[in-house]
């Protein structure tokens, strides 16, 4: 997912958010800093990560104090060694202080989504498999996380419940039937792709019959992944799905699906270890 307006209106938005939430009626303990004190300072990553995020650093600084400058030794989806300073900050200490904790909680959190989808991707380079997202993510952060996934070589799967059908277990009995399902979706909107989630090779023949173009294997075994795709291989796109580890990936691929979802990349987040320091003041 590139910078689109999309995106970056997104961006804009949840900078607003966060720095409304952090700061409030203002900054108390910037305010014991005298106004007129410069300083620089360095931000250093702890440990092995993929930088992502860049774009919401510079939307918070220069949301805060547009004189503040922004001098970056790393580009977006670089892999930043431990303890190697990557970002130089310079201007008023009341303001680097101010943006900092904000700045760094947006870098954090995409640096370790962008990190986790170059791993998974690593480990299927060598394979026709692609690994994608889900929308199993942080409310308000969807495009933010979407975003990092694709710094890190991953793809995305739907963006929302908009851009394409996903018919799950539970749609499938509201409308009566897979099949049911699938032609309503062809007719409320022909032009959208129609997965559909199953859980055995039968429902897999009805999905197929009935149109689909993705066909979700929750929970298969590998032996029923293979009989699918081996079958059906001509007529739709394959995804495996279902708590699926890294350990399972080339397993995975070996039964010829074309994707694994994997809600890990978005949901399991922890943070990169990233500080600011002064340097300079």
């Amino acid at each position: 997912m590139a910078l689109d307006e999309q995106l970056k209106a997104s961006i804009k938005q949840q900078v607003d958010i966060a720095l409304n939430e952090d700061i409030g009626s203002g900054d108390i303990t910037a305010q014991l800093i005298p106004p007129t004190n410069i300083l620089t300072a360095s931000v250093i990553c702890r440990e092995h990560a993929v930088l992502c995020g860049k774009e919401w650093v510079n939307v918070v600084f220069k949301t805060i104090d547009p004189a503040v400058s922004l001098t970056w030794h790393a580009e977006e989806g670089d892999l930043l060694e431990p303890n190697t300073p990557f970002l130089i900050i310079k201007g008023s200490a009341r303001s680097i202080l101010t943006a900092e904790r904000t700045a760094l909680n947006f870098l954090q959190s995409l640096s370790y989504t962008a990190t986790v989808s170059r791993e998974y991707a690593a480990i299927v380079a060598d394979t026709n498999l692609t690994i994608l997202d889900t929308r199993k993510t942080i409310p308000g952060l969807r495009l933010a996380q979407k975003y990092a996934v694709t710094v890190g070589g991953a793809k995305n799967h739907r963006i929302g419940l908009y851009d394409a059908f996903l018919i799950k277990e539970n749609h499938i009995m509201a409308a009566g039937s897979i099949t049911n399902a699938v032609s309503m979706a062809k007719t409320i909107a022909s032009d959208k792709k129609v997965e559909v989630e199953t859980e055995t090779l039968v429902e897999v023949e009805e999905a197929i019959h009935a149109g689909a173009d993705i066909i979700m294997l929750d929970n298969f075994s590998l032996e029923d992944m293979q009989t699918a795709v081996t079958k059906y291989r001509s007529q739709a796109k394959f995804e495996a799905s279902g708590n699926l580890t890294k350990d399972d990936l080339l397993k995975v691929a070996k039964t010829g699906v074309d994707y694994i979802s994997i809600g890990a990349l978005t949901k399991h987040i922890k943070a990169i270890d990233l500080s600011l320091r002064v340097i300079e003041n």
